[in-house]
């Protein structure tokens, strides 16, 4: 089998984590509950994961780091800490369901920054111009899930900060793979999940607070904490997680986390970036198909769509799979970003690369294209 669909999850993770996650089901109990030993363990393993993912996401404090279920988790902690029904919020042209719908539900007025695929001074000049005084929040994310797109989330958090509107961003598919720094953007939430660029297991998520943005939690219920309260508690990371911990999945991102840090960031996204071009540049010589890739090489990830003339996107998915190839058609819960780029009514194939991937199983990938057209 050949994985390449890790922008929905990574398949192949560091062995370490699955290690972690079956000691923690069979050692720790839940952080904050007790002062007996699995207890203890517990809350030490929830709480170094804090401080690795601080210390790697540039937080001062890692009890600004909130443990969540996924990144849509942590979207609707911070959209809804921020965002009120009769606000108006300023997105990207390519921003994922987990953004879109929650605003919907809200019933906001939704203002659509849209601008061409890999043209990051575009989108600036998009948001400069819609970026106006009613405007609440802006919520961009750092890279498109569909085409690898990285936006310019620094420009874009500058002219936040200069005209005083609090930013989310939604880092799905960067997280692990391209610098994130909460500090230096000026963020008031960072939201992701575990279980991609990070190696955790599903069920992980964080969101990472800026200092002095107000939260609301989602839900209400135990902590472990002021329980002679029947209010929430008005600090954090015990303000947004009620309930109990996923203490074996928090065991298993944090050896996630720790594989990124000693690999490093910038080698994983060259390793990423060089699959991705070896694929884009050998699909754009084949007659017949279309890939959708930055020639600039410079505002683009290890995320490559593609389609095939005359072939439906979901039909080539389903041919790959049968013999072997892991990939993702549809519109991958960001019809948004479709309609930005006019795929709405095709879709695409995605690939999408990990450290694990090498150049020859690029290579099969590409046999099998051949044996398709």
């Amino acid at each position: 089998m050949i994985y390449f669909d890790s922008a929905a999850t990574t398949l192949q993770k560091p062995p370490v984590v699955a290690r972690a996650t079956a000691r923690a089901m069979g050692r720790l109990a839940s952080p904050g509950r007790g002062g007996h030993r699995p207890a203890m363990e517990a809350a030490e393993v929830a709480f170094t994961c804090r401080q690795a993912a601080a210390q790697l996401f540039d937080v001062s404090d890692p009890e600004r780091v909130v443990f969540t279920f996924n990144a849509t988790h942590a979207l609707n902690l911070a959209i809804k800490s921020l965002v009120r029904p009769t606000d108006t919020v300023l997105i990207s042209g390519y921003e994922h369901n987990a953004v879109t719908r929650p605003l919907q539900a809200l019933g906001v007025k939704i203002k659509v920054a849209e601008s061409p695929l890999f043209r990051p001074q575009s989108m600036l000049a998009r948001f400069d111009a819609l970026l106006t005084p009613e405007v609440r929040c802006v919520i961009c994310n750092h890279v498109s899930n569909v085409f690898g797109y990285a936006l310019p989330v620094e420009g874009i958090a500058s002219l936040c900060h200069a005209r005083g509107v609090p930013l989310i961003v939604d880092a799905s598919q960067s997280a692990g793979s391209l610098p994130v720094h909460l500090e230096a953007l000026g963020a008031a939430f960072i939201a992701m999940p575990g279980h991609k660029g990070l190696f955790g297991p599903q069920g992980t998520g964080l969101l990472l607070c800026g200092e002095g943005v107000e939260v609301n939690p989602l839900l209400e219920g135990g902590t472990g904490s002021s329980s002679a309260l029947q209010d929430m508690p008005d600090f954090l990371p015990d303000r947004l997680e009620s309930g109990t911990h996923n203490i074996c999945g928090i065991a298993g991102l944090l050896e996630g986390i720790r594989f990124v840090q000693r690999k490093g960031v910038g080698v994983i996204a060259a390793h990423e970036k060089r699959l991705m071009m070896q694929a884009a540049d050998a699909l754009t010589a084949r007659g017949g198909v279309w890939a959708y890739v930055d020639q600039s090489q410079s505002c683009q990830s290890g995320v490559l769509s593609m389609n095939i003339a005359g072939r439906d996107c979901e039909e080539v998915a389903g041919e790959l799979g049968r013999r072997g190839i892991c990939v993702r058609a549809g519109l991958h819960c960001a019809p948004l970003a479709h309609r930005s780029v006019g795929t709405l009514e095709s879709g695409t194939v995605r690939l999408s690369f990990s450290p694990f991937n090498t150049a020859r199983e690029v290579q099969s990938f590409l046999e099998e294209i051949d044996r398709l057209l």
